[in-house]
């Protein structure tokens, strides 16, 4: 991946001249977008043969130029690319997009393309490129389309900005209805030189973009996430991710379960944890954040109000509440007298609360109920509100809720939204209306609800710690069970008596030193339960004898069967290329699979993480003691987890992968059976 300073990215992002290279219609409509938007700068046209495209005069190659663009469209093929480029670069032009596709990512296809992407890099040196295979981007806040087909846009003073790998989501993406002021729409293609980190950086650095929202299939660079993450918290400018896709990368290996469930999304999704990045699950849910970041950043909590006129849609709401990470908190002292005062006796007071329609068109009413609602510890107060069609309805009612709304904000400083139950209930023109008035528009209940947990920033760290990495290792080996616990034992993880025998012979002559009640397994299997590899609750040599017979094995361990734990968990850790060193930790044994309850992080993690981590899982409750019985050990789960982390970090460069399962935990020890 390139390097490129900011302010010769800036260059190309925020140009004031502007060249269209070949294209045809495509070149056309990058000149049409510019001017539609109101571009002030100049436009430039080279074409071999034509004279004009659109209104231009064209000038027959980048030489001819009246001077170096700030920013070129190449509207070429590949290879014609690799020369437009090099002429741009020799002239000090401030960079291009690469529409052409045919690099690197179709190297499968055409078996050339890894080879002339080399050199495409080598031709445009320290001249910033986008892409290969991109549309290139919308600065909506200059006018300056460099973008070669429609977008549903406007030109806007201050907005979120959206980066995304594919072309025809953005444009996707701008036809939205939802009143999200966009200001800086931009495709990357296949990150060639310029990663979409390094373009995030820039476009934060934009005063007028309040957010940033990126469409990720795979992660350019991590040092670069992790600047761009770091840039984000510093100005409070939030960025939302979708993540696409999952690679292979950390699926490749077989021989733990650790690899099976904690693949690269698993890292992604722990990534993204790590650097304070929102994740959203679909384009919708983007969006609906992206509205709250833009008028309002990170909400200080998930705890919220909504009120209704309708029972209906109360209902709906608190519903919808029971799967999704926001809390209704009970009404207080104030907000139920002051309700009462504004509702009288016939409704009952809740949160969420049906108002009922007895205020319904009285402004003086509806802004009492709002402000007496409002209250400092929430971190928004939301009104479900459909507006009607107005090609069959009056909506003057809908509009009277709308302003007392806004009243109740101005006078209390509140954040405040309104939700339409069904998208298409929220006109656009309502949603632009309250967007300007600071009134978050929100359309759908599940996704709106969504949307607030996500930009909550009850998990939000304050400091990021830099995550670690490696370089790829050149071959590897499998290290046995008993040779693992043998490495781990200096660590602290605690093991059962055990002992690795090859012949019968090499016995003890009982089994008075294992509490006469072992366990025997055979080496060689990465899942022994599958291979028939493991015996339990042999009290005898004859039994243990019999077991070697049974298993198909040149090797085995003997150890000490423990019989009073209270939970099996995994503790493994797996090294994405593309995401640092997955830690998960999961329900254990034969459970792992079968029951898929899990959670993952990034290493390092302090214990604070690791608390938090296991707070996630459902078997938390049995951790901390449940209906009554005691609480297990947990602190020694927390001793256990750091262990396997240190073990980590003194062999990092060696490490690929790493797999405690089960760690037996009881009510006052943990004790690892298998590694």
């Amino acid at each position: 991946m390139g390097k490129i300073q900011q302010a010769d990215l800036a260059r190309l992002l925020s140009p004031k001249s502007i060249a269209i290279i070949g294209g045809g219609k495509w070149g056309e409509a990058v000149i049409k977008s510019c001017k539609s938007l109101g571009f002030s700068g100049e436009i430039y046209a080279v074409h071999p043969t034509r004279t004009k495209l659109a209104d231009v005069d064209c000038v027959a190659s980048v030489a001819q130029l009246p001077k170096a663009p700030d920013a070129a469209f190449i509207g070429v093929n590949r290879n014609a690319t690799i020369e437009i480029v090099q002429n741009l670069q020799a002239i000090n032009a401030g960079g291009a997009i690469c529409f052409a596709s045919g690099f690197l990512e179709s190297e499968s296809e055409t078996k050339d393309g890894a080879l002339l992407q080399e050199k495409l890099l080598a031709a445009a040196q320290n001249m910033p490129i986008i892409g290969p295979n991109c549309y290139g981007f919308i600065n909506y806040l200059e006018g300056a389309a460099i973008w070669p087909d429609d977008h549903g846009g406007v030109a806007v003073d201050r907005g979120i900005a959206i980066l995304t790998q594919s072309s025809n989501i953005a444009l996707n993406l701008s036809m939205h209805k939802r009143g999200l002021p966009i200001a800086f729409l931009g495709t990357v293609g296949n990150q060639a030189q310029i990663g979409i980190s390094q373009i995030g950086m820039a476009l934060l650095a934009d005063p007028r973009i309040t957010a940033l929202a990126l469409h990720i299939e795979g992660i350019d660079n991590l040092d670069d996430l992790q600047a761009l993450a770091t840039l984000s918290q510093k100005l409070n400018k939030p960025i939302i991710a979708l993540k696409v896709g999952q690679s292979e990368t950390a699926q490749s290996a077989t021989i733990s379960h650790t690899a099976s469930i904690a693949g690269s999304q698993a890292g992604a999704i722990a990534l993204f944890e790590r650097l304070n990045i929102a994740q959203a699950k679909n384009l919708t849910e983007m969006i609906e954040a992206l509205k709250i970041f833009h008028l309002h950043s990170w909400l200080k909590s998930n705890r919220l109000a909504s009120m209704s006129c309708s029972g209906g849609e109360a209902s709906l709401v608190a519903d919808s509440a029971l799967t999704i990470s926001v809390e209704f908190p009970k009404l207080n002292e104030r907000q139920q007298f002051e309700l009462r005062q504004a509702l009288g006796n016939s409704v009952a007071l809740a949160n969420p609360l049906d108002y009922h329609t007895y205020i319904w068109g009285n402004g003086e009413k509806l802004e009492a109920a709002f402000r007496a609602m409002i209250d400092p510890d929430l971190a928004m107060t939301l009104v479900v509100l459909d507006f009607p069609r107005s090609d069959r309805c009056n909506d003057t009612d809908w509009l009277v809720v709308m302003d007392a709304l806004d009243r109740a904000k101005t006078m209390s400083n509140a954040v405040v939204g309104i939700i339409s139950s069904l998208p298409e209930n929220m006109p656009e023109s309502i949603a632009e209306k309250l967007m300007k008035r600071g009134i978050v528009p929100l359309c759908g209940i599940d996704d709106a609800l969504n949307a607030l947990a996500i930009t909550s920033s009850v998990n939000v760290r304050n400091h990021l710690e830099p995550i670690w990495q490696r370089g790829s290792i050149c071959c590897s080996k499998i290290i046995s069970e008993f040779e693992a616990k043998t490495m781990l034992s200096d660590y602290g993880i605690m093991f059962p008596k055990h002992l690795q025998f090859k012949n019968f012979n090499d016995l003890p002559t009982s089994l008075d030193e294992f509490n006469n009640c072992v366990v025997l397994k055979g080496e060689g299997f990465a899942h022994k339960t599958e291979a028939g590899a493991i015996r339990l609750n042999l009290k005898s040599l004859f039994d243990v004898e019999a077991a070697t017979k049974s298993m198909n094995a040149n090797s085995f361990i003997l150890e000490q069967q423990i019989n009073n734990a209270k939970l099996e968990l995994l503790i493994g850790v797996v090294h994405d290329p593309a995401h640092g060193f997955v830690l998960t930790l999961a329900l254990g044994g034969i459970w792992t699979e079968l029951i898929k309850e899990r959670v993952s992080l990034l290493l390092p993690a302090s214990e604070a993480d690791i608390v938090s981590a296991l707070s996630k899982l459902k078997i938390s409750k049995l951790i901390e003691g449940f209906r009554g019985q005691a609480p297990l050990y947990k602190q020694g789960i927390i001793e256990s987890v750091l262990a396997i982390q240190k073990f980590v970090e003194d062999h990092m460069q060696q490490l690929e992968e790493i797999e405690i399962n089960p760690l037996l935990v009881g009510e006052n020890f943990t004790v690892a059976v298998d590694a």
